[in-house]
């Protein structure tokens, strides 16, 4: 008997070996015509659109990844291919992310919010292609498929609102051009909303210049020179673009950066305001203890990017409080008052120990620290750290 069997076993695996199938490239895959191909599909009113093709003509069955693209255009100009990459001839395209390619498609073509909803056909076409068992492609399995259409695509404006960014990074050769050590711009209280954001750092300039961005990231959308559309402030005659794109200055230095990011359509246009960086005590500390600028207590402003700004000697012990007094700092931004650019060292740090900034941004009032006369503020605006001495 097991002799038998092995003579079976030999047979069989003898006779798979001179039948295992070759692999070929394929020339013929369809996608089928939609059931639904003349009728009126309103994307934001489905959960999906099904899609049917046959499998690549490999010469056995394989396995396979589908991907779908989408077009306004007969001929798939400017294709949006879906996110999801589907394992089965029976495809359901998300109809939320469909309508949102779809609608991207029809902006850049020239048409603008008020143009939708529209009734339109839609063009689609699948990539296929052979994987091994670790999902890896197999070289010379791609093959794009016929194309088919929905005829009666009612699509709504599927595009979320563009908001304002409230998170702005700034890179530069002051900090070696490094996104993770990227200072964050500041917003000024009560400056921001869906539609125009303000925003402030006191920044090093010089002839390589400054970039910023919305992500840690060049991902392509980073603002240079170029990208502005105006540059204002007492000392916009300084600022410049180089050939890298850059933000530049003729007079390598500090600055009071003030950006105001407006939305305008389906964009954000940034203009970037430049000013001298007058960093001042406000308030209890001051000799007059005002609440104006008149007092002459502006910080002293280094002259290299990794310098700190020291403020003058604190002339009065305060216990941190609101009825005896406590220390308050800001910068001084043209329109705007004080408490809207207010920023404090907290907790209460050394040299040896330097803390972040406290920027009081949008958020609510800030800490209450005490001071000691014979002290001095030191803040460094590359890194955002201070201390006291």
């Amino acid at each position: 008997m097991l002799l038998v069997c092995g003579l079976l076993m030999f047979t069989s695996c003898s006779d798979d070996n001179d039948s295992n199938p070759t692999l070929q490239s394929p020339t013929t895959f369809v996608l089928n015509q939609p059931t639904l191909a003349q009728s009126a599909v309103n994307l934001s009113r489905s959960s999906y659109v099904r899609l049917t093709c046959s499998q690549p003509d490999y010469s056995f069955p394989a396995a396979t990844t589908y991907v779908v693209e989408a077009s306004i255009n007969p001929d798939m100009s400017d294709a949006t291919a879906m996110s999801t990459i589907f394992t089965t001839t029976e495809m359901d395209v998300d109809a939320a992310e469909l309508a949102a390619a779809l609608t991207q498609q029809e902006l850049a073509a020239g048409k603008t919010e008020e143009d939708f909803p529209m009734v339109i056909p839609v063009y689609f076409r699948v990539k296929a292609s052979m994987v091994n068992s670790a999902g890896e492609t197999v070289p010379g399995t791609d093959i794009v498929s016929n194309i088919v259409s929905l005829d009666n695509v009612n699509l709504a404006f599927s595009l979320a609102p563009v908001v304002a960014p409230q998170t702005v990074y700034l890179t530069g050769a002051f900090n070696g051009w490094d996104w993770e050590t990227a200072p964050t711009m500041v917003p000024v209280y009560d400056g921001i909303s869906d539609t125009e954001t303000n925003l402030w750092h006191i920044v090093y300039i010089d002839e390589a210049g400054i970039k910023f961005n919305t992500a840690r990231d060049w991902d392509g959308n980073q603002i240079g020179f170029n990208e502005l559309t105006a540059v204002g402030g007492d000392l916009a005659g300084e600022i410049q673009g180089n050939s890298d794109g850059n933000i530049c200055s003729s007079n390598p230095g500090w600055y009071l950066m003030h950006v105001v990011a407006t939305v305008s359509g389906r964009d954000i246009a940034y203009k970037a305001n430049f000013y001298a960086p007058q960093v001042r005590f406000i308030g209890w500390v001051t000799s007059a203890a005002a609440w104006n600028f008149e007092d002459d207590v502006d910080f002293t402003v280094p002259t290299d990017a990794n310098g700190y700004f020291v403020s003058p000697e604190i002339q009065k012990t305060l216990p941190g409080d609101d009825v005896t007094g406590c220390l308050r700092v800001c910068v001084q931004l043209p329109g705007y008052d004080w408490w809207k650019t207010e920023f404090i060292i907290f907790p209460p740090a050394e040299e040896s120990k330097p803390v972040a900034v406290s920027y009081r941004g949008t958020d609510g009032d800030q800490e209450r620290v005490a001071c000691t006369a014979g002290q001095h503020m030191y803040i460094n605006f590359s890194t955002d750290k201070g201390y006291y001495k």
